[in-house]
């Protein structure tokens, strides 16, 4: 599934995309579209680009880590979409595509006549995913936000750390633009199916905060049939219980994860201890939840007496769920992730004599017709003149009279 394989078919071959997003959350919509064979066509600034471009480790070529990663498969072109020059050469494009994706504040894109309606009208066959701080409606929707305030207000940070501490990030503050990228992914895919009955596109609406929202299991249930409101637990688990992150005699940690009666038994027998489960003090998850420090102290105990390694052998013999914590040096040395090809390596070639870059692989996997990586981010601009040609059908002295009005 690496870049340079024989080309296969692809599930998404023929679909066109117009990129019209920035940072993460849109583009990562349009780069899972791109990954499974859509044709997308990056819209940016011209001279400046999208910020990726500059956000994260920069490299020799003048793009970011994270640019070259996250817009993977992509074509780049640079339009002035204030201009109104610009604006025209998107809603020529607009009628040529089948997606456009967009992340502005609600209301930009309608102030440079590419909203919606405008577009629609140009081609009703249009599928546009507009992802925003907090989607198109609502007295919140104008304003602004990214993927740390969606953790806030989704509800997820409340939950992330420890009882006594302050609340911390949630694993990442981009987790709701990937998500979110998903939801809209899995939105466009939707729409279009729809399309192919009906014939008609529609608007994708998705706000960066219900994407947390949405994956937060019980919570909303739970506090409007009895009034529970979750409190941060480190990182234990509700409901369950042992269910953690343990330590180990190396140094390092081990997740356990308990979920039912009968695997805390055979975590019992594994702990040389029996007696604890079925009829004895902890073999109900009622009683554990009742001494939930205690079991938790009592798992703790034991795994400290163990190398890391050595624990995940008696719990995989065991049948208890478990595995370790990994930093990114061990994933990279892990034979699972070797065996499932999940790091892809990639030629760049605007980093002549450095090594291909390690990227994360395609998901979900498809059997007959995988997505893959075929190159990283590209150059700014790297394909605007042939994406105007091939899309539109303009001549290269109209390319470049666009490109002296700085339209282009």
């Amino acid at each position: 599934m690496s870049a340079g394989g024989a080309a296969r078919r692809r599930p998404l071959d023929g679909v066109r995309v117009l990129d019209c997003g920035t940072f993460i959350a849109a583009p990562y919509c349009a780069t899972f579209l791109a990954e499974f064979g859509a044709e997308v066509v990056k819209v940016e600034m011209p001279g400046t680009g999208d910020p990726t471009r500059r956000f994260g480790t920069p490299t020799s070529c003048g793009d970011s880590l994270v640019w070259l990663s996250e817009s993977r498969n992509k074509k780049s072109v640079t339009i002035d979409l204030k201009k109104p020059e610009g604006a025209e050469l998107l809603r020529r494009l607009a009628e040529k595509a089948d997606v456009l994706v967009e992340n502005f504040q609600p209301g930009t894109l309608e102030k440079w006549g590419l909203g919606w309606e405008v577009l629609r009208a140009r081609n009703p066959r249009l599928v546009m995913v507009r992802i925003s701080a907090y989607g198109q409606t609502g007295p919140y929707s104008p304003r602004p936000g990214f993927g740390r305030i969606a953790n806030a207000f989704g509800g997820i940070s409340f939950l992330a750390g420890d009882p006594d501490r302050p609340p911390v990030t949630p694993g990442s503050a981009t987790l709701p633009d990937y998500l979110s990228g998903m939801y809209g992914a899995m939105g466009a895919l939707m729409a279009l199916r729809e399309r192919d009955r009906s014939g008609a596109g529609q608007v994708v609406d998705i706000g960066l905060y219900e994407s947390v929202f949405r994956i937060l299991d019980e919570l909303a249930p739970a506090f409007q049939h009895s009034g529970t409101i979750r409190q941060r637990m480190g990182p234990g688990t509700v409901n369950v219980v042992p269910h953690s992150h343990y330590p180990t005699k190396d140094g390092r940690w081990i997740a356990i994860a308990c979920t039912s009666d009968k695997i805390f038994a055979r975590l019992a027998e594994a702990m040389g201890h029996p007696e604890w489960a079925g009829e004895g003090r902890w073999g109900t998850l009622a009683r554990r939840e009742a001494e939930r420090a205690q079991v938790d102290a009592a798992v703790a105990e034991w795994t400290a007496r163990h190398d890391r390694d050595a624990l995940l052998d008696l719990c995989s013999r065991g049948e208890v769920p478990c595995g370790p914590l990994y930093a990114i040096d061990e994933i990279f040395s892990d034979p699972q992730y070797a065996a499932r090809q999940n790091i892809a390596f990639v030629a760049e070639p605007r980093l002549p004599g450095a090594p291909p870059l390690a990227l994360p692989n395609v998901v979900p996997r498809l059997e007959a017709t995988p997505g893959r990586i075929d190159s990283a981010g590209p150059a700014l601009g790297a394909h605007t003149d042939a994406v105007l040609r091939d899309w539109i059908g303009l001549a290269p002295g109209e390319i470049d009279d666009l490109r002296r009005s700085g339209a282009i």
